[in-house]
């Protein structure tokens, strides 16, 4: 087992007050030291000085985290981003965070679990990435007021997405909120209820992807496994709280709960801007017995938010460099306050994408479900001094590893070395030669 959430063991404990998690993974093109891998880790605590102290021992600088937002005095989400390349295998734990908020499902330490499936598929010729979702760590609704949270959930392989809460070992007690219900189709329902059931709960779920088809799953090895569409391929954990408040004078939309106006994107939009431009969503939103105070927001690294007014709010993306060509989910929530009550809005989640821009997007590599071998490649800059005849690209220390096998795909690895040199800048008309079962030649054209 590898574990490869360093940073997350350092946290542990009983002091802070946890409100939740949310992990997304995405799988790159093959390289030479395997699939890079981007983890997306958002946690919850109280306060944005409780994350540092407990996450990175109070000093966060030499890490790759964001501050996502905060509701001061009551919570703070960051993100933090970890790049690794791993093989092809299989990568799950179970961890323990700080203790959560008292709540009344009376859970007291936190566990999530996750799973990362990293075999190739069949379907795809590479690892899948995990499905995706976002919500924000505090969602609240009035005691008399029916509210369906619906997640936006994608899936970058298009496969059949599905949520519950989880069981042990995925958390240790997993009591669930009495008062929500959840759906396979991951949308969470509320009723109204009697004011004895007002207060915190906490939710514990898990979203895991099943194939559309039945696919087979190879490990480095070569080792093969079916996967029907009954077999979930990866799980990843969506804790939040959920707060019942006391009753509200009216449910109705635009009263004391506040509701959206145009040109607020629709639930469940699709938005995408350039990879080096900053994206910009405008949200208004009214309600005319209450005062629209603030917007809450959970998304991808890099976003801000902005207030014009009351009602009027401007969410800016700036998108970082993990963040192009995947859609991420950014969710938000409007809220207002009318003598002292808070009342919040509909959740509403779009898909913002990163585009590069066609003339710097390298071309993707293919493989085919083989077992995996390891090729080494001998090559170097070509000589700089102009000599008659081709330029040979000698003694580069490198290692290419492939899905491939060089026994009866040859050609094929050749060829995807030479696109991969073309890429790097060498000449398009360069030829490759095999020397020997486990070395590749490399020629460029005399100038």
């Amino acid at each position: 087992m590898l574990s490869f959430v360093l940073l997350l063991l350092l946290i542990s404990g009983a002091q802070a007050s946890y409100y939740g998690v949310v992990f997304s993974y995405s799988v790159g093109e093959l390289q030479p030291f395997g699939y890079p891998v981007t983890e997306d880790w958002r946690m919850s605590f109280s306060s944005c000085e409780e994350f540092d102290s407990w996450f990175c021992r109070g000093d966060c600088s030499p890490y790759p985290i964001y501050l996502v937002d905060e509701s001061r005095g009551e919570w703070c989400q960051k993100v933090y981003i970890r790049r690794v390349s791993l093989y092809l295998n299989t990568y799950s734990d179970v961890y323990s965070p700080p203790n959560w908020i008292e709540n009344r499902n009376a859970i007291v330490s936190s566990t999530y679990g996750w799973h990362l499936d990293l075999r190739n598929r069949s379907d795809i010729n590479k690892p899948g990435s995990s499905p995706r979702t976002n919500i924000i760590p505090l969602v609240r609704v009035p005691s008399n007021c029916q509210r369906n949270i619906n997640l936006l959930v994608s899936d970058p392989d298009g496969d059949d997405i599905r949520c519950r809460y989880a069981v042990y070992p995925e958390c240790n007690i997993c009591t669930p909120p009495s008062v929500l219900n959840v759906s396979s189709s991951c949308s969470l329902s509320f009723s109204p209820t009697n004011s004895s059931n007002e207060g915190p709960y906490v939710v514990q779920m898990v979203m895991e992807d099943f194939p559309r088809q039945t696919i087979t799953l190879t490990v480095n090895s070569g080792g093969q496994q079916v996967a029907t569409t009954s077999d979930s391929i990866s799980s990843i954990p969506i804790q939040f709280v959920f707060r019942v408040d006391p009753a509200a004078p009216s449910c109705t939309e635009g009263e004391y709960l506040p509701r959206f106006l145009p040109p607020t994107p629709e639930h469940g939009a699709q938005i995408s801007t350039n990879d080096s431009e900053t994206l910009e969503i405008i949200v208004r939103a009214e309600a005319t017995q209450a005062e629209t105070t603030e917007i809450l927001i959970s998304g991808p690294a890099g976003v801000t938010k902005s207030s014009s007014g009351s009602g009027n709010f401007t969410l800016t993306w700036t998108p970082v460099a993990s963040d192009r060509g995947l859609n991420k989910t950014l969710c938000f929530v409007v809220q207002a306050n009318s003598s002292g009550s808070v009342y919040q809005s509909d959740l509403r989640c779009v898909l913002v994408t990163a585009v590069s821009h066609p003339s710097t997007t390298a071309p993707p590599l293919t493989t085919t479900n083989q077992p995996t071998t390891t090729t080494p490649l001998a090559s170097s800059t070509p000589n700089s001094t102009p000599v008659p005849g081709p330029n040979y690209v000698l003694a580069l220390d490198a290692m290419i590893s492939t899905t491939l096998s060089m026994e009866t795909d040859s050609a094929t690895i050749m060829n995807l070395i030479k696109e991969e040199l073309k890429r790097q800048g060498l000449p398009s008309d360069i030829t490759l030669k095999l020397l020997s079962s486990r070395l590749v030649g490399v020629t460029t054209p005399a100038p």
